[in-house]
């Protein structure tokens, strides 16, 4: 058998999200959310509140611009390809399982995001923070805390990117009619020119030279815009269907548990993508929404803690359900046989050649005929680009915690601003499975390493709830948080910046 890039990148994939760690997902989740008395559902009006106050200095940015750089994160191209190829992969079940995995996971996302501010640091006139931090200081094990910063780097650096960037040229290119890519040769090399792509990076080179204010700021007028015109849209279609929702529901309820004879046989698959796109699409647990929590300028750790569990909830809940409607409402997804591996594949039958990358354009489009294919693609252009700039901000953070305040740290950040515009480009270039494949191997391994961080964290985490959970039910709106009578260990920010 020929060696094939593709092949051995797919396979990579699947040995890191082995069935194991699909299940230790789902286990912590539940941990969490049974050690915190289920929190995602008795402070869901806390959250609300919380996420519109308005803390911010020159330091920090605001708990809403905080929420706004993490959705930007968190709602991306998974919200609109992921949930079309767990659909396609796994069926309609699949989507009750992602599901399963935000509700749990927001539970995980609160976790994470108080120890990322719990660990926090000042480093440059700007707030730092992330697992690395919370690894190191929490943990004190340096060399796991570098482990998890070098993945960083590289999978929001070099492997996510392209995942974005190549949805973007597909969806551009499908609506608009637009080549993909021309090829230059020149002094005997063949260089792929895509116009697509380089507009992207140009647009991109703009806002991250700009640095971390830019990005929130960017973030906090581009994401609200762009999430409520794709929920609208959503909810247009869902009144125009109004009838069909009992049976929608249905449908993905029988078949996430095997019980419609049509997709019998494929619950481990349903189990397995709703997972695996659920969290590509949530973030929770990943480790990558705790950067933009530490960020924020709050009174209390658990404060943040609380805004960026509300982010899963915005991002699954409301933006994937909805994609997951406008494809099911269709009607016209079917098995048809199958492919390596012996899964099973669906597709939207009366528009021939449709893959994943497509669904829910084509989806979208039976719906809207005149502009369906035209509004995904300029919906999906702002999700993965507000998603790219999240990526980058990640990246640059945890080259800050590896070489702290050196010379070099300057040198580096431009050679990672330099490699992050090439990832983005080579992506729309890269076939989609080999851009989805390296993109599935940078969340695996940073949720490996982040998830287990957070396992052996959960006592202080816990901890930082406690006290906040208790202050709210003495009457203090606004508590402040002192890590000493805890008895956590680590926390230097908040130790310096309590006030007598």
């Amino acid at each position: 058998m020929p060696f094939s890039m593709e092949s051995y990148i797919e396979a990579v994939s699947n040995i890191v999200w082995s069935d194991f760690f699909i299940y230790l997902c789902l286990f912590t989740g539940l941990y969490f959310s049974i050690r915190t008395g289920f929190l995602q559902i008795r402070y869901f009006r806390e959250m609300v509140r919380l996420l519109f106050s308005n803390q911010k200095s020159d330091k920090g940015i605001s708990s809403f611009q905080a929420f706004a750089l993490a959705i930007s994160g968190r709602v991306g191209t998974g919200n609109i390809v992921g949930v079309a190829t767990a659909i396609y992969m796994g069926g309609p079940g699949a989507v009750f399982w992602m599901w399963l995995i935000a509700f749990l996971g927001s539970a995980s996302a609160f976790i994470e995001a108080t120890l990322g501010q719990l660990y926090k640091q000042e480093i440059g006139g700007q707030y730092r923070g992330g697992p690395a931090y919370y690894i190191e200081k929490g943990l004190g094990v340096k060399w796991y805390a570098v482990l998890f910063a070098v993945v960083t780097i590289v999978s929001t650096g070099f492997l996510l990117p392209g995942v974005q960037s190549n949805a973007v040229n597909a969806t551009i290119t499908n609506a608009f009619s637009i080549s993909q890519t021309t090829t230059l040769s020149l002094y005997g090399f063949s260089i792929p020119i895509n116009w697509v792509g380089m507009g992207l990076v140009a647009l991109l080179a703009l806002i991250i030279i700009g640095g971390v204010k830019r990005l929130g700021q960017v973030s906090e007028y581009v994401v609200p815009f762009m999430a409520g015109a794709y929920i609208l849209m959503a909810l247009v279609i869902i009144a125009l269907n109004f009838a069909q929702i009992p049976a929608v529901f249905e449908l993905i309820l029988s078949s996430a548990f095997s019980v419609d004879a049509t997709f019998g046989g494929i619950i481990g698959m349903a189990i397995a993508w709703g997972v695996k796109r659920g969290i590509y699409s949530n973030e929770a647990g990943q480790g990558t929404a705790p950067h933009a929590a530490a960020a924020a300028e709050v009174k209390h750790p658990a404060q943040q803690g609380l805004v960026q569990a509300f982010s899963v909830y915005v991002d699954t809940l409301f933006v994937c359900t909805a994609t997951a409607l406008m494809i099911l409402f269709t009607g016209n997804f079917n098995t048809v046989g199958e492919v390596a591996g012996g899964m099973q594949t669906f597709v939207v039958e009366n528009i021939p050649g449709v893959q994943a990358d497509g669904f829910t354009q084509a989806a979208i489009s039976e719906h809207f005929p005149a502009i369906g294919h035209h509004f995904v693609a300029v919906a999906l252009f702002f999700f993965a680009f507000t998603t790219i700039m999240a990526y980058y901000y990640y990246a640059e953070t945890n080259i800050a915690y590896i070489l702290k305040r050196r010379k070099s740290t300057v040198l580096l950040v431009w050679l990672l601003r330099i490699g992050f515009l090439g990832a983005t480009y080579l992506g729309t270039v890269k076939t989609a499975t080999l851009a989805w494949s390296l993109g599935d191997i940078g969340v695996g391994l940073m949720a490996w390493v982040n998830i287990i961080a957070i396992l052996l964290l959960s006592r202080p985490a816990l901890k930082v709830w406690k006290d906040y959970r208790l202050k709210r039910k003495a009457g203090d709106m606004d508590p402040t948080f002192d890590p000493r009578p805890l008895g956590i260990k680590g926390a230097d920010f908040w130790e310096n910046n309590v006030k007598p």
